[in-house]
């Protein structure tokens, strides 16, 4: 027992000489365009609140509502007494929301996605997934005994390559990121759609940051491109844009029942809380009741970009909400992240194993309720510091 602890500490230890190990930081108060931690008022550059509603008095209220009506918790899975009328009721304003016959609440974006997708393919089927999805997919790919091909990061010519050696396979499973988390980049729906059709294969994407910020009143990056009627699968996340917690799946009526029946994930686990089911319901219609918000974000991330690359910053291919600063050194990165939270401003490192070796970085998130006096000043303080640390 004395070395599984001792092998333990070893490993942490290897993590802090690497520059590695992450500590959790509390935070006080509601976590929005300002947040309160280690008793210091800083600006928020690191949420996924984009459209600033985790606090709204809409899904605050509706939470107390249901918290009042059905208690704390559904007290069980769905499946056995766990779903009540309010879940039934998102799940048809959410099949409404994004146009298609259904949906499926699950308990959060991992969830979903290992149970999807180990529920969707097995042995003698294969997965076509991009190289920097996200974590989620890449381990229900691994967890569902499927082969794996990875193409270069939205690389179409590789994408047709991999689908070329794909041929054969029982189910051919194409999976990506719509907004991807670390780069904040697009994927070219519309190409992948050209080859999955090609190829006769079924296509999944992750909405998780595209959701609420991109298409019509906030439907997605496939409704943005008009392509939405053409993938099978559209899965998202309710705890970024939508300021509340958890996942859902769209799709046919025969896919939700599908996966109601077959994806592990949702069969066997409790419901979400009564609250936050409702404080989904609220904001589905604050976003579409509220749809400056889009507009306000992806202008203001704009403004931002185009300021800090003027500065002579790497930021990669971005073209969302989502701005990454590449700096390479994990220590480098991590001096520009405690400079910049000397001066008020909370933009966290991010550092291998969630981006590739080499390419940590400043991943910064734009809100819709960041003034731009906030933000412009936080642009000189970066641009300041940046100098100062040889970045730029």
């Amino acid at each position: 027992m004395k070395n599984f602890y001792t092998n333990l500490e070893n490993a942490l230890h290897k993590l802090d000489e690497q520059h590695l190990f992450r500590e959790m930081k509390i935070v006080h108060g509601a976590s929005t365009e300002w947040v309160e931690i280690k008793g210091k008022k800083l600006l928020n550059l690191s949420s996924n609140n984009y459209l600033g509603i985790a606090d709204h008095p809409m899904l605050k209220r509706a939470a107390i509502q249901a918290i009042q009506q059905s208690g704390c918790s559904a007290t069980a899975a769905r499946l056995i007494v766990g779903n009540y009328e309010l879940y039934d009721q998102v799940e048809r304003d959410l099949a409404r929301f994004k146009n298609t016959e259904a949906a499926l609440i699950f308990n959060s974006g991992y969830a979903a996605n290992v149970g999807i997708i180990t529920a969707l393919v097995g042995r003698g089927d294969i997965i076509i997934s991009d190289k920097l999805n996200h974590a989620s997919i890449i381990d229900g790919a691994r967890l569902s005994g499927a082969e794996i091909l990875r193409y270069k990061h939205i690389d179409m010519a590789d994408l047709e390559r991999c689908m070329q050696k794909a041929e054969g396979y029982s189910r051919k499973l194409i999976v990506t990121d719509s907004v991807f988390s670390m780069d904040g980049d697009l994927a070219p729906l519309p190409a992948i759609v050209e080859l999955k059709e090609k190829y006769r294969a079924v296509l999944m994407i992750d909405e998780a940051h595209g959701s609420g910020v991109f298409g019509e009143n906030g439907r997605g990056l496939a409704d943005f491109y008009g392509i939405s009627d053409l993938v099978e699968i559209n899965m998202g996340t309710l705890g970024k844009a939508f300021g509340c917690s958890g996942a859902y799946v769209a799709g046919r009526k025969v896919l939700i029942d599908y996966l109601c029946n077959k994806a592990r994930s949702f069969i066997f686990t409790t419901g979400l809380p009564p609250a936050v089911v409702a404080s989904i319901q609220a904001a589905i219609q604050v976003v579409q009741l509220e749809n400056w918000r889009q507009k306000d974000v992806l202008a203001k991330a704009s403004w931002v970009r185009g300021e800090l690359a003027k500065a002579g910053f790497n930021l990669l291919n971005s073209e969302s909400q989502i701005i990454p600063i590449l700096v390479g050194d994990n220590e480098a990165t991590l001096e520009f992240s405690s400079r910049l939270f000397d001066v008020n401003i909370l933009a966290v490192a991010i550092r291998p194993p969630t981006v590739p070796p080499k390419a940590a970085r400043l991943r910064l998130t734009i809100m819709a309720t960041h003034s731009r006096e906030d933000l412009a000043w936080a642009v000189e303080q970066i641009k300041l510091i940046g100098r100062e640390l040889g970045i730029i």
